[in-house]
This record gives structure tokens, sequence and C-alpha cells, in this order.
């Protein structure tokens, strides 16, 4: 089997700036929902099997008690705020198995089931569905990889080292570096993706670095300066890999079984009908039928 598992998030972000407003009976906006309840739905129908959605539930994570910088609501468009509680109910309702953060990030809920996946004999691969660039850290070879679904991009580990020019586990060490924007931390002064690149495919971890800018490899160029600026922000550096390492031991599910799409719910048919959809029911239970055929 393969594990599919989503970028709920990211999903819910892309549909609202992509797909036309849309308000269900109530007047609720529910565009977004729509589309993702449509994406993910077209996934099963092409033969997906086994489907987890991770979503953050409330933006606000255990990261900002670590960082007063760290992503917030703040900012966000309330009418897609409010899409999130929609969508964990909808996609439930559907059959899918939810994870909806709160304390946690997606990310880490995405990370946990990666790697708990890959630990089944019985998965053949686990695609982790998002371009976010944090989930390059958890990419193994060609077991577990990163699918950007909207331009149809697989990332296996070589797929991270060609993009990134680092192996997978050090991508948190890069985001120290260079910083990440999304979710609000600067990185350290002076670096930038190539110096972080040149230095961390020669020593994988910050830790690994020489004290000593001589003592650094010679394609790694200006290292009296770099070395300066990451040892003189040194315990920054370490807080913002911490803010970019992914938790592992967020609790996703039981066993891979757990994520089998069974079909939808019985109440899948009225919220369908609510949002002005009753097609997807349809298409539900037809890929019900198929799936059991």
């Amino acid at each position: 089997m393969d594990l599919h598992l989503i970028d709920g998030t990211y999903e819910l972000f892309r549909h609202f700036y992509a797909v036309p407003a849309a308000v269900d009976v109530n007047g609720q906006e529910i565009g977004a929902v729509r589309g993702v309840v449509r994406s993910v739905l077209s996934m099963i129908e092409r033969g997906a099997t086994h489907i987890g959605v991770a979503t953050d539930h409330v933006v606000e994570s255990f990261r900002n008690e670590l960082f007063a910088g760290y992503k917030t609501s703040k900012g966000v468009a309330a009418p897609l705020l409010s899409q999130f509680p929609i969508l964990e109910e909808a996609l439930a309702a559907m059959g899918v198995l939810v994870w909806p953060m709160v304390y946690f990030e997606a990310d880490d809920a995405l990370a946990s089931a990666a790697a708990k996946g890959a630990q089944d004999d019985r998965v053949r691969q686990v695609i982790i569905c998002t371009p976010d660039k944090d989930l390059g850290q958890c990419v193994v070879g060609t077991r577990v990889v990163q699918l950007d679904r909207r331009r149809d991009i697989l990332r296996d580990e070589a797929g991270v080292v060609a993009k990134f020019g680092v192996m997978p586990r050090s991508i948190p060490d890069y985001l120290a570096l260079v910083g990440d924007s999304a979710d609000g931390f600067p990185g350290v002064a002076g670096w930038g993706e190539k110096s972080a690149a040149l230095a961390l495919s020669q020593y994988s971890q910050l830790e690994d670095i020489p004290k000593d800018w001589r003592d650094w490899h010679p394609s790694i160029g200006n290292a009296r300066r770099l070395s300066t600026s990451l040892f003189d922000s040194w315990e920054d550096a370490l807080l913002f890999r911490t803010l970019a390492t992914l938790r592992l031991d967020v609790p996703v599910f039981d066993t891979v079984d757990d994520l089998r799409w069974k079909g939808p719910h019985a109440n899948f048919e009225a919220q369908c009908r609510a949002m002005g959809s009753p097609d997807l029911s349809g298409r539900a239970i037809s890929a019900m039928s198929k799936a059991n055929a």
C-alpha cells in the first residue's frame, strides 16, 4: 500500500486564494473547503487507499512559547480561518482520517505519521503531499517522499539534495541558518542559501562546523565572516533549529489500517447538500463501490 499524508492547512490556503468564494445554506464561506474536499476525493478516485489529513486547527502552537516572533494567526483572513473546523468536519464525514492540531502543528502530525508509517513493512511508499520545505527533513530515500500536487513534482532524497544542496537530515540546520519567513524566524545574519548549503554539505549539523574558521573546507567562501556571525549568534541558531525540527511524537494512529478509506459516513450527503455540491456525495459512494469491487 501507499500512504498519502496531506497538508490540509496548505490545501485550504491554496484553494482559498485559487477558487471563487462561495457560501453554504447558512451563509458561511465554504469555497476553499469545497475545493479541498473535491481535491481529496479526486485522489481517492485515482486510487489512493490510505489517507490522512493534518490541519492547524489553531495557527499557534508550542513553538510560540519558544520564540515570540513565531507565526500567529494575525493577518490571516477571517473567512479563511473560519473554514478550518468546517474542513475537518467535512473530511471526517467523507471517511478520511483527520488530525486537527492545537498544541502541535500540522507539519508535526505529518512527520509523525510518515515516520510511523514507514516502519510498517506493508507500506510501499509514504507520500507527504505538500511543497513545504520543512517536510523535506522527513524524506528517506525513495520510501518517504514529498509530492507537490499543484506542480506535480515528486521529490525523493536525491530531489531534496538537488533543491537545497543538503541531505534531508540537515534541513533543520539549513533553515536555522537561512531562516524561514513563513514561520517567522530570521536565521543567522549574513548566511544565505548558498553558504548554508556549502557548509552543511561538508558538516551535516551545526555542531560539526569547526569553531576556527581556518579549519573550514576551502569550498566555503567568506569563512571568517560567516564563522563570526554564526558563533556570535550560536544560541539563536540552536533555537531556530529547534523551531524548524518537526516532532515525531504526535499521536496519529495505532496502525496504518486506521488510514484506510472505507467510504463516506451517513452525514456526508447532508454536508454536501449544505455546501451546494450534492455531486460529491454520489462521487464518494461510487468510489467506495469501485474500491470494494
